[in-house]
């Protein structure tokens, strides 16, 4: 895997193993992102690519190796602990809290870093929500939901976000939406590592692509090199499409 030239790393994951009771799920993964980069995790349902998310916020049950944050290392580090370095995580299911307004949800997280965008700018950044604003959770839609989870996160103060499979069961219109409030985080400055199986909608937003199967990464591709992947079916193969 030879990488195109990239952005100074912010998180260099290494020998990264990770088990959930005494399964053992991640077997020596490595890659690494820049500064400012938006890298995806691509493979197949149960590769390993939510876990090594989980793995890099110490929400698995164990985890050897190293992920290195800036000059920091994360291994060892208790959840909050990697919280309050700068790394926050949107998880697959959302976790948003239905019973309060989308306000409440955007308000509750606590800022654990300066730099965080304030409620205003998440608003301009997903006008539904400031349209929903004194909606409960439950009334949202799918893709609500979705933007409120993703928003949630924004006033933290982190400076690279989690985000797992954020177009999953949204429709296209929504996916468009949800696409370009990414290219806009990306380019105010923040790091994002994306969980995607939408192909199409990773590759219109990713700098690189890391291809995760049995636990491992096994290929890194860049944005240029995407279409003779696809074109040589070497992509579909990874994904089983």
């Amino acid at each position: 895997m030879s990488a195109p030239a990239m952005a100074e790393a912010l998180l260099k994951v290494a020998g990264l193993e990770a088990w959930y009771g005494e399964s053992h799920v991640l077997h020596g993964v490595d890659f690494e992102i820049g500064q400012g980069e938006l890298v995806t995790l691509l493979g197949r349902n149960g590769a390993g690519k939510s876990t090594t998310l989980k793995s890099v916020m110490s929400i698995v049950d164990r985890r050897s190796g190293s992920i290195r944050f800036g000059d920091v290392e994360m291994i060892g580090r208790t959840s909050d602990a990697v919280a309050r370095a700068g790394i926050a995580y949107c998880p697959e299911e959302r976790g948003i809290f239905s019973s309060l307004s989308v306000e409440e949800n955007l308000l509750l997280p606590p800022v654990v870093r300066s730099g965080g965008m304030t409620v205003a700018e998440i608003y301009t950044l997903f006008p539904n929500l400031k349209e929903r604003r004194r909606s409960q959770g439950t009334k949202l839609s799918g893709g609500e939901q979705q933007m409120l989870a993703i928003g949630r996160i924004l006033r933290t103060g982190a400076t690279l976000l989690l985000l797992d499979e954020p177009t999953e069961g949204l429709a296209p219109v929504i996916v468009q939406r949800i696409g370009e409030a990414i290219r806009q985080l990306k380019a105010r400055g923040f790091t994002i590592l994306l969980v995607e199986q939408n192909l199409h909608f990773a590759s219109s937003v990713a700098d690189r692509h890391y291809v995760v199967e049995d636990g491992r990464v096994i290929d890194m591709i860049g944005a240029a090199d995407v279409a003779a992947a696809m074109a040589s079916g070497k992509l579909q193969a990874y994904l089983g499409v």
